[in-house]
C-alpha cells in the first residue's frame, strides 16, 4: 500500500511512458527493427545509454554510433510511422490510472505530461483514449535545453503551471527521471513498471514514494 496525502500538492507532474502508459517494451522492439534496416545488431546495452534523450537527441546518438546516413528529421520520421499505430490503438493504460486522475482533479491539483517522447505521439495516445481532458499542459525534452536526467522538463512546467517547485509530485519509471525531479526540488514518486523491474531497489533509494499499482493508493488527509 502507498500513503499520499493530495493537499502536500499543487501539480502532479506524469511521464508518460512507463509511467501511464504500458510502453516501454514497444520501444525496444523498435529500435530492433529501425537498425535491421541497416543490417545492426542491437546492442544490449542501447536501452540504457538513450535513457531520457527526446527524440532529436535520440536520433543523434544513432547517427554518431550507428553511422546512420539518414538525416535526423528522416530518422524522427520513421520512429513515429513505426509507432504511431501502437500509441492510437495497442498501448494498454497503466490499471488504476484513470481513478488516479479522477482524484487528484477532484482535489484541483494542476496537471501536466512530462515526456521524452514526441508530442505527436503523446497526443495521439492521450486523444485515442479520451483523457487530454485531465491534462492542463504537454512538455516534451524537445522544448527545453536538456532530457532527463537534468531538471530543465520539470523546471519548465513548473513554471507553466504557475506552481512552486516544492509542491509538485513527479510520477516516473525510470532513474533518469527521478533524479529529474528530485533534482528540480520536487517530490518525486517511482512507479513500478515491468520493463524496469531490474532497476527496482534504485528506483525506490533514489525516490520519496514507491508505488506498486495506482490501485493500491491509500489517501490520507
Amino acid at each position: 500500500m502507498t500513503y499520499l496525502n493530495l493537499n502536500d500538492y499543487d501539480a502532479v507532474l506524469f511521464d508518460l511512458d512507463g509511467t501511464i502508459a504500458d510502453s516501454m517494451h514497444i520501444w525496444r522492439d523498435i529500435d530492433i527493427d529501425f537498425l535491421n534496416i541497416f543490417n545492426i545488431e542491437m546492442p544490449q546495452d542501447l536501452q540504457k545509454n538513450i535513457e531520457g534523450m527526446s527524440f532529436y537527441q535520440t536520433a543523434v546518438y544513432f547517427k554518431n554510433t550507428f553511422g546512420i546516413s539518414w538525416s535526423l528529421e528522416e530518422m524522427m520520421d520513421c520512429w513515429n510511422r513505426m509507432a504511431y499505430e501502437h500509441y492510437e490503438h495497442s498501448i494498454n493504460l497503466k490499471a488504476g490510472v484513470i481513478e488516479f486522475l479522477n482524484k487528484i482533479k477532484k482535489h484541483n491539483i494542476k496537471t501536466s505530461i512530462c515526456t521524452s517522447n514526441s508530442r505527436k505521439l503523446t497526443e495521439v495516445f492521450l486523444e485515442a483514449r479520451d483523457i487530454n481532458k485531465y491534462f492542463d499542459i504537454i512538455v516534451t525534452s524537445k522544448e527545453v535545453t536538456k532530457g532527463k536526467p537534468a531538471p530543465d522538463i520539470y523546471l519548465h512546467a513548473a513554471d507553466l503551471l504557475g506552481v512552486d517547485n516544492s509542491r509538485c509530485l513527479v510520477m516516473e519509471d525510470l532513474p533518469a527521471g527521478i533524479i529529474a525531479g528530485r533534482d528540480a526540488g520536487m517530490k518525486t514518486c517511482a512507479v513500478d513498471d515491468s520493463y524496469s523491474s531490474d532497476l527496482r531497489e534504485e528506483k525506490k533509494r533514489l525516490a520519496d514514494i514507491y508505488l506498486d499499482d495506482y490501485l493500491k493508493i491509500k489517501y490520507v488527509s
